[in-house]
């Protein structure tokens, strides 16, 4: 039997594993029943810029949003939507993108399950899938940044609102629109921002307002019934009067992101106050259940997660009652942003969706919430890492439950301490060091045998990647299978792999060739 004591939070867990059998003990320090999350929506967020599921995969996980508590989806498309005309360059070239008839069909399957659907299209920050492409460099704000658009620049802004009116008019049916603007890095570096501001009395919040107002009245204009949602963090540092003044007063309703488990309730809190006193009186939160925790993290941590929601359930309990909310949206981050490493995957965050909504609808983490959370999706722990064994190969409850048990399995290989560390064991140390690689002045028996454990546990990594790339590409393009395994497995691997060419090549300096033959065939 093995135990370990995990200490977070304030709660003491107690971890026994005994036969692949895992019991946890929560001792939790006296806390008062929070009120659950106030009418509103309760939003999933899709990120597709980064593992987008095969359609059939995705209509699956819409009726599971849905039987979990969700209420309407957020969908981030990025390269992923079907762009036409002049922007078909935006369109995704490592796989297809969802075709106008898939698109349709989510909207179609959200609906049946009682789904809103929110589009969500960047535009001002976070646009390296439009400014990566050479034909588009001219538009950045300053060259080495890809994510900003130059707001000084009428083709620009016409860019973003071409962008904008194929999504609204492929989404008939919705009734809000996200516009994005969180994370304008480097906003007024530009040589014509520099210019602009060069004019006594700018300032670089009035240039980020100022292209903002003006694309969400563009909105207003084409679509008056439409309601738009921006990210909050580029106000965050604005006074009263600014905000007040800002021209986005019942323009937009502005959703506040923390994604940390020690959310600081107080100050989220004061922002929200002072956004309202300022006549932003129509406000959604943003938590999260994914792709938050490290931007290469594979293996989702429920705990961390719905700490980070019983945080926003504080956050609600705590606001005056003219504050009024208007939902919250469980982001599901797949990427950093366009050009970083893909974070987990969605099969190993629903145990993390589940208990999080969960949370929400409960005011805490009860047990009743985890019994709700295992029977609904047919596990007996609500943390990925510690699940049973599936005896099928998927499960109607969780679907991609296969993929997530592989993940798991294959990420605690990769971060084995023999794994991990080879080069640092002790004959890699003492025999084989770059001293002695470089002048091939190696001991054949200790070379022998770190070429013989090098290729014992290539093979086992090999064997378990080939499970996991043959259940994924059931879900996911192969080229989504291809790039995980590169981003998440290569790099691991790759320092054991230059030690098996290296041990080879030195046998064939250091050893007669008949003998050495037998040896690289061991």
């Amino acid at each position: 039997m093995k135990s370990r004591a995990l200490y977070c939070n304030g709660n003491l867990r107690m971890v026994i594993v005994h036969n692949n059998l895992l019991a946890t003990l929560q001792i939790s320090a006296t806390m008062d029943t929070l009120p659950a999350w106030p009418k509103g929506k309760k939003l999933v967020h899709l990120d597709l810029k980064g593992a987008p599921p095969r359609i059939d995969y995705l209509h699956k996980l819409i009726g599971i949003f849905s039987s979990l508590g969700a209420d309407g989806l957020l969908v981030e498309y990025e390269d992923m939507f079907p762009y036409e005309g002049e922007l078909k360059v935006l369109q995704s070239t490592q796989h297809p993108p969802y075709s106008r008839e898939e698109v349709l069909s989510i909207q179609e399957v959200a609906k049946s399950q009682g789904l809103e659907v929110i589009p969500l299209v960047q535009t001002f920050g976070h646009m390296e899938f439009v400014l990566k492409h050479k034909s588009l460099w001219g538009l950045r704000e300053v060259g080495h940044c890809l994510g900003t658009l130059n707001p000084h620049r009428e083709e620009g802004v016409r860019l973003v609102e071409e962008m904008l009116r194929q999504v609204v008019e492929l989404h008939p049916g919705s009734t809000s629109l996200h516009i994005g603007a969180d994370e304008v890095y480097l906003l007024g570096e530009g040589e014509e921002s520099r210019r602009w501001l060069s004019t006594p009395g700018r300032t670089v919040q009035q240039l980020f307002l100022s292209h903002v107002t003006r694309v969400a009245k563009g909105v207003r204009e084409a679509w008056p019934n439409l309601n738009m949602i921006m990210w909050d963090d580029m106000l965050r540092g604005m006074d009263h009067d600014t905000l007040k003044g800002s021209g986005l007063v019942g323009l937009v309703q502005l959703m506040l992101w923390d994604y940390n488990p020690t959310l600081d309730v107080k100050n989220t809190v004061y922002l929200l106050e002072r956004y309202s006193g300022a006549g932003l009186s129509e406000l959604w939160a943003a938590s999260s259940f994914k792709g938050s925790t490290n931007v290469h993290t594979c293996v989702t941590s429920t705990q961390r997660h719905v700490d980070n929601h019983l945080q926003w359930l504080q956050v609600a309990a705590a606001l005056p009652e003219g504050i009024h909310m208007l939902g919250i949206a469980l982001t599901g981050w797949q990427r950093y942003d366009h050009l970083s490493v893909l974070c987990e995957l969605l099969p190993l965050a629903l145990p993390s969706l589940a208990s999080s909504l969960q949370t929400l609808t409960h005011g805490q983490f009860s047990p009743e919430a985890q019994s709700r959370v295992t029977k609904s999706l047919g596990i007996s722990s609500v943390e990925v890492e510690t699940m049973e064994s599936s005896t099928t190969s998927d499960s109607v409850l969780f679907p991609g439950r296969r993929l997530a048990e592989l993940v798991v399995e294959l990420t605690a290989i990769l971060q084995s301490e023999e794994l991990c560390h080879f080069e640092d064991n002790m004959f890699v140390r003492g025999w084989f060091t770059p001293y002695h690689r470089q002048r091939k002045s190696v001991s054949p028996l200790i070379a022998q045998q770190l070429q013989s454990q090098a290729m014992r546990l290539l093979a086992f990594v090999e064997q378990r990647v080939a499970m996991v790339k043959k259940e994924m590409v059931r879900l996911y393009p192969a080229s989504t299978a291809q790039e995980w395994v590169e981003q998440h497995v290569s790099p691991v691997v790759a320092p054991l792999q230059r030690v098996l060419e290296d041990t080879r090549a030195s046998l064939l300096e250091m050893v007669p060739q008949n003998v050495s033959a037998s040896m690289g065939g061991q």
